[in-house]
């Protein structure tokens, strides 16, 4: 069997290469079942668990199928206000005449796309509120009840960030929209990025800003583990350009990830330290 120290004297000193030797210890010493066929769970949820984890693809399949109606149905929500309103210009386009209908139909779509982005980043979140109840930092198999939710959660982030959430970064708009998806956010922080997947899992405190096309993400994958954890961003911090931070991460109070930096999962960077580089470690 592969021990902790045979590991260490593969990869070299374990100074070296800290965050390695975390990530593969963790899973040394808490090694599970990563095909399970029961649930600990008991009544309807414990049912689908077990006939999730026994069937797998065809249940996932079904399950999807439901998710995707729901994500139509909220969408549809939001494009009900921007269809009748783009109607309603169609019409009275044509009381004109010349090339003035043609302006006025162009602009009206335009218009109805961003009263349904509007209305999304509203309408998306309501029923992420019930599913912030279920969300919690998790280890286990992908046949589960809790990635079921934590996927729910996900799968409802993405149908703003793929349409529109774009046309709202950085302002305002987005903070509010990843507040209401549970992000926990302080004032004075700045997100220029829509690359954030488990907004509910993910703290920024005052005064963090995040630059343009970093990564956050609360959750990676390892050995047929899924691992959902929480990453905290503390006071002042700064997260450069593109660089990307991972599961169980904290950021210390202002603290600096230069750009295109990645912060393996699990890594603690102490307060008013630098750190750059792939993996990232410290500069400063």
């Amino acid at each position: 069997m592969l021990k902790p120290a045979m590991v260490t004297n593969w990869l070299g000193s374990r100074s070296l290469l800290p965050e390695v030797y975390v990530i593969i210890d963790d899973i040394m010493t808490k090694r599970e079942d990563t095909n399970p066929q029961g649930s600990s769970y008991r009544g309807f949820v414990g049912w689908y668990e077990k006939r999730l984890r026994r069937y797998k693809r065809p249940v996932l399949a079904s399950t999807l199928i439901l998710v995707y109606l729901l994500i139509a149905c909220l969408l549809g929500v939001a494009v009900a206000p921007s269809f009748y309103a783009v109607s309603e210009l169609f019409k009275w386009s044509e009381t004109f005449n010349g090339l003035a209908p043609f302006y006025i139909k162009g602009v009206s779509i335009v218009l109805g796309f961003l009263i349904f982005g509007f209305s999304s980043i509203f309408i998306i979140p309501i029923p992420n509120r019930l599913i912030l109840r279920f969300l919690k930092p998790y280890r286990g198999p992908y046949y589960s009840i809790n990635v079921i939710w934590w996927y729910l959660h996900n799968i409802l982030t993405y149908s703003v960030r793929y349409t529109f959430l774009e046309w709202i970064t950085p302002t305002p708009f987005n903070l509010f929209f990843y507040q209401w998806m549970g992000m926990k956010i302080g004032s004075r922080v700045e997100v220029n990025s829509t690359n954030i997947s488990d907004p509910g899992l993910i703290t920024l405190e005052d005064g963090v800003t995040i630059g343009g096309s970093a990564t956050i993400i609360a959750h990676y994958a390892v050995q047929g583990y899924l691992i959902i954890d929480p990453v905290v961003i503390r006071k002042d911090a700064t997260i450069g350009l593109r660089a990307i931070i991972m599961g169980g991460v904290e950021v210390g109070e202002g603290a600096k990830v230069l750009p295109n930096s990645v912060v393996l999962p699990k890594t603690i960077i102490p307060a008013g330290e630098t750190w750059a580089g792939v993996p990232a470690k410290k500069v400063l």
